[in-house]
């Protein structure tokens, strides 16, 4: 297929926000694709690959921007500079290719969908000294050949900025009216095979078949990842037991990462909720789960949670967030960093699937099979009652041990493998709020191009005018004026900064300290990545503070303070 094809659809796309709109676009498209060419599915999520697959494209702004230079004969500096001006790479791209400097190494060939695949697949391989001149040519090669358009949409498919407003749900309607009659039927199944097997392209293929069997038939398959059944908040027990009802199973919302386990013979590999196979950054998991754990084959949901060794208290995610993606000093980091494993679920088991089971079937299968050892691998804490106080005693247990809060999970609901559900609750602490100064933004791409559109929040340090980065915000900030409706838009906000840039690098600006904002947050926690040493989780912008003057926002201290009492603070009604 001829990839300029495919730039027209993802133009036709961008051209419209109505999603029906977007579905028959797709219908129409998806009629014409031959069944060989299933990977154009990946391409129309912004990928090359299957969501199971470990790789990923990878290519970064800067290297990008160094291929454009390179099929252009334009300089770096100049390709930056209209960057700056445009907002967007994909279209930076676009302008270039209209203007080539350097035509002669066009071979004149027409780009084909396979040949884009072809060469973005090849980007993740490439390894060692040499690597980025490699994946240079290689982009280089699909850009000297590439219309304006097309250069528009393998750049921004390159850097994970598609743009053009489609996910899977409309993907999954699409398929199901280019190929069926009994479309919202066919809908539902349609999305159970993908939930099932995380593989567009090959649900495309059977969907093309026209066979709705076929997609009743996939299954879940161990071994490989799926996603995670997800929770949707509550704001108290009172509203969680009207949910989803009396009695119910409360456990403990842990502070670690989602792994999923699976085991099938001798082969065990586990997965993170983002389908990241973790199996040599954790192989003492590994060991625990052939000691502790029966079956031959089976598939695990659980929490991997940190724990110091000395104290034997539980330690929150950022302490063992750096193993997950540590590829060296496995052993030296296992002992360093030790997690226990928190299992609260079961997916399959000894060759049946236990998805569609009710929950409380599969938590007495997962508790009959696992041996508890503290600190290696447990069922997860739990308790079962109609009763508000005993859950608001297990609650403030849960803070009490450094975790998050609680779940509260309806005893007969089954397990929907990537859904947010409303069987399925969490609750934490409520929303905190402090005054901090703004000292640093971003500019945004896109809609937002023009406008700084993530700032950089600082409070005040122990030494005199000191300021210590404690995270960044985007979010309280609309996108057009805001009027008499109140708040500030990201354009007015950028408009007040502006006088007090006092370097500029790339799309990063630094600000002096005169801007004061209040911002609201879950929780504050400590990170590597600020040299505060700390960071507020889910922070979110509520108001300029002209009557707050630089001295008086929050200093260290204060944080250091609000870091110990957050847990004991929260109204558990």
């Amino acid at each position: 297929m001829k990839y300029k094809k495919l730039a027209e659809v993802y133009e036709d796309l961008t051209s419209t926000t109505k999603r029906l709109e977007k579905t028959d676009i797709l219908s129409k498209f998806l009629k014409k694709v031959p069944k060989k060419d299933e990977d154009v599915m990946y391409l129309l999520l912004g990928s090359v690959f299957p969501e199971y697959s470990e790789k990923r494209i990878g290519i970064s702004n800067r290297l990008a921007i160094q291929a454009m230079s390179k099929a252009t004969g334009l300089q770096k500096k100049e390709v930056v500079k209209l960057w700056k001006k445009i907002g967007d790479l994909g279209k930076v791209a676009e302008e270039l290719a209209k203007n080539k400097k350097q035509s002669t190494l066009s071979s004149g060939k027409k780009l084909t969908t396979q040949k884009v695949i072809e060469n973005v697949k090849k980007l993740p391989e490439i390894e060692g000294k040499g690597s980025v001149s490699r994946k240079i040519s290689l982009i280089t090669e699909l850009l000297t050949n590439a219309e304006p358009i097309e250069a528009k949409y393998i750049i921004r498919t390159l850097i994970g900025d598609l743009r053009i407003g489609v996910g899977e749900s409309t993907i999954r309607d699409a398929m199901a009216d280019a190929f069926f009659k009994n479309k919202k039927e066919v809908a539902k199944k349609i999305q159970r095979a993908l939930d099932r097997t995380n593989d567009i392209g090959l649900v495309f293929q059977m969907a093309k078949k026209g066979k709705v069997k076929d997609l009743e038939a996939v299954g879940i398959e161990v071994g490989k990842p799926l996603k995670v059944m997800l929770a949707q908040k509550a704001d108290s027990i009172k509203q969680g037991f009207e949910k989803v009802g009396k009695p119910c199973a409360i456990e403990y919302k842990y502070d670690g990462f989602r792994m999923l386990i699976h085991k099938k013979g001798k082969k065990l590999t586990l997965f993170t909720r983002r389908l990241e196979n973790v199996t040599k950054q954790f192989p003492e998991v590994v060991d625990y789960i052939d000691k502790y754990v029966k079956g031959k084959e089976f598939i695990l949901d659980s929490e991997a949670v940190g724990w110091d060794r000395q104290t034997k208290q539980y330690k929150p995610f950022q302490k063992i967030s750096q193993r997950i993606r540590r590829k060296y000093d496995i052993e030296k980091l296992q002992k360093k960093l030790p997690v226990e494993i928190n299992v609260f679920d079961i997916l399959y088991y000894n060759g049946k699937s236990q998805i569609d089971e009710p929950y409380k079937k599969r938590t007495k299968l997962l508790r009959k099979i696992i041996k508890k050892h503290p600190y290696k691998i447990i069922p997860s804490k739990k308790i079962v009652t109609d009763n508000g106080k005993k859950a608001k005693k297990f609650f403030k247990k849960a803070l009490k041990d450094n975790q998050e809060g609680i779940m509260m999970k309806n005893l007969n609901a089954k397990y929907q493998p990537g859904k947010r559900v409303g069987h399925m609750l969490k609750i934490k602490p409520e929303e905190r709020d402090l005054d901090l100064v703004i000292t640093g933004a971003e500019y945004g791409t896109g809609k937002r191009s023009g406008w700084m559109s993530s700032f950089v929040l600082s409070c005040k340090g122990k030494k005199k005018g000191e300021f210590l980065e404690i995270g960044k915000v985007g979010t309280g900030i609309k996108e057009k004026k805001a009027g008499k409706s109140g708040g500030i838009s990201f354009g007015e906000l950028t408009e007040k900064l502006q006088p007090y840039v006092i370097e500029e690098k790339g799309k990063k600006v630094k600000i002096k300290p005169k801007v004061v904002v209040s911002v609201t947050y879950q929780e504050i926690q400590h990170s590597p990545n600020y040299n505060s040493g700390w960071a507020l989780r889910f922070p979110r912008f509520t108001a300029i503070r002209p009557d707050k003057p630089v001295k008086e926002i929050a200093n260290l201290k204060e944080i250091e303070k609000d870091f110990k009492d957050q847990k004991r603070n929260w109204r558990y009604g």
